[in-house]
C-alpha cells in the first residue's frame, strides 16, 4: 500500500477521545479549507463505530456549515438517535474550536433482500487507456491559480480517469454531464465499511464541476467561487474501490447562485452501487 493511500486510511478511521466522540486529522490540498469529502467520509466512520457490524450504512444526508481549517483537528460528536429492529438512525455534528463546521445524519440497516431494478450503466468507453486526471493537472500546472497549484501537484491515492477530457482552462458551453472512471490505486483491506469510507471521500470530487459546463466555466479558471452546500448518498450494493468504478453525473438545474448535481457510481459489471445528490454555491467572481 502506497505512502499516501496509508495517511488516507489513517485519517478516515480516527481517533476516540470520548464517549462517542472521535478526532479526525486533514489533508490540506491547497485550497484554504479543509476537502468536503474528507469530512463525509471521516463523519460516516464515526457514525459506523457506535453501530452494530450486522447493520450496515444506506444513506447519509449532510450539511457544511463554515469552511474548516487544514491545519486544525475535528472533533466529531455520534448522537445515538435511534436503534430498532432493522434500522439506527446516528445524528454527526463536526466541530473546530467549539464551532460546528457540519451536521449529517446517516442510517443503516440490517441486511435484506426484496425487489431490485436499476438505471443501466451509461455506455462509454472503459478506463483503459484514458488520460489520468493527475496528468491532465500537471499540464496546466503553470496556469492554474495559486489555490489549485497545491492540489495539482498531490500524489492522489485515487486514480481518476476522465471520460472526455477538455480544456479546463478555456471551456466552451457543453451539456452537463460527466462520467469519470476511478480507483483506488492500490489494493484496499477487505473491510467494507472502509470502502464506503473512501467511496463517500471521492463523491465530492467533479461534481459540481458538472453544473458549470452548459457556462462554459471551469473552477481551474479561478472566476467563480464554489463550495459544497449539501451532500446526500445512498449505498445501494457492496463494491470494491480498488476496482474500477464509473462516476456518471449530471446536472438538471442551476438558479440562484446554485446548482444541484446527481452522480451514480457502477461497478465494471454494470451494477449501480451507490448514488449522490449534491447542491453546491456557484457564484461568479468576474462579473459576468
Amino acid at each position: 500500500m502506497s505512502r499516501v493511500l496509508k495517511e488516507l486510511l489513517h485519517l478516515l478511521k480516527l481517533e476516540a477521545i470520548g464517549e462517542d466522540t472521535f478526532l479526525g486529522r486533514s489533508q490540506d490540498l491547497g485550497w484554504g479549507r479543509v476537502y468536503g469529502g474528507q469530512v463525509l467520509g471521516q463523519a460516516l466512520s464515526a457514525a459506523e463505530r457506535t453501530v452494530d457490524s450486522t447493520r450496515l450504512a444506506h444513506s447519509l444526508h449532510g450539511y457544511f456549515l463554515r469552511s474548516g481549517d487544514p491545519h486544525q483537528p475535528i472533533e466529531y460528536r455520534v448522537e445515538r438517535t435511534r436503534d430498532g429492529r432493522s434500522f439506527s438512525t446516528r445524528r454527526i455534528r463536526a466541530e473546530q474550536a467549539g464551532r460546528p463546521i457540519f451536521f449529517m445524519a446517516a442510517s443503516f440497516q440490517v441486511l435484506e433482500t426484496g425487489l431490485e431494478h436499476q438505471d443501466e450503466r451509461p455506455k462509454v468507453p472503459g478506463p483503459e487507456g484514458l488520460m489520468s486526471f493527475t496528468d491532465l493537472v500537471k499540464q496546466y500546472a503553470d496556469l492554474l491559480p495559486e489555490a489549485m497549484s497545491g492540489w495539482a501537484m498531490l500524489n492522489s491515492p485515487i486514480e481518476m480517469r476522465p471520460v472526455k477530457v477538455s480544456d479546463p482552462m478555456n471551456p466552451t458551453p457543453s451539456e452537463p454531464i460527466q462520467h469519470v472512471w476511478l480507483r483506488t490505486k492500490t489494493e484496499l483491506p477487505d473491510d467494507p465499511a472502509l470502502h464506503r469510507y473512501f467511496l463517500a471521500y471521492a463523491s465530492d470530487f467533479f461534481l459540481l464541476d458538472t453544473a458549470l459546463q452548459p457556462h462554459g466555466r471551469s473552477y481551474w479558471q479561478g472566476s467563480t467561487r464554489m463550495a459544497s452546500i449539501d451532500h446526500s448518498m445512498w449505498f445501494h450494493h457492496d463494491f470494491r474501490l480498488d476496482d474500477w468504478l464509473l462516476y456518471a453525473m449530471d446536472s438538471p438545474c442551476a438558479a440562484g447562485a446554485r446548482g444541484l448535481v446527481r452522480g451514480h457510481f457502477y461497478d465494471q459489471s454494470g451494477v449501480l452501487v451507490a448514488s449522490v445528490a449534491q447542491e453546491g454555491l456557484m457564484r461568479p467572481t468576474d462579473g459576468n
